[in-house]
């Protein structure tokens, strides 16, 4: 009979890391890894900044300030995003 040796379990931060550098992630190593369109941190820090935004001002007043002041401007705010469209891909 041969003798196996027992597998010992690993502390569940190592396992994380050992599968972050087995999958080529640089996380563990201080540098965050860009993840297809964005990242984990990137969503978490957006997502912390727009809900302390929101609690902090008063959107309503400010979504009434950005109106377009006149016929002109509106006129103008359209024309800017028919243009910046023009330069996406396809996305609206």
């Amino acid at each position: 009979m041969k003798h196996r040796p027992t597998q010992q379990q690993q502390p569940r931060g190592d396992q994380v890391a050992r599968q972050q550098q087995m999958s080529g992630s640089n996380e563990f190593q201080g540098k965050p890894q860009q993840m297809g369109e964005g990242s984990y941190e990137g969503a978490r820090d957006y997502k912390e900044r727009t809900e302390r935004f929101v609690k902090t001002h008063d959107v309503e007043r400010e979504a009434e300030k950005a109106k377009p002041r006149s016929e002109e401007e509106a006129r103008e705010m359209e024309q800017a995003e028919r243009e910046g469209q023009s330069h996406s891909k396809g996305e609206k």
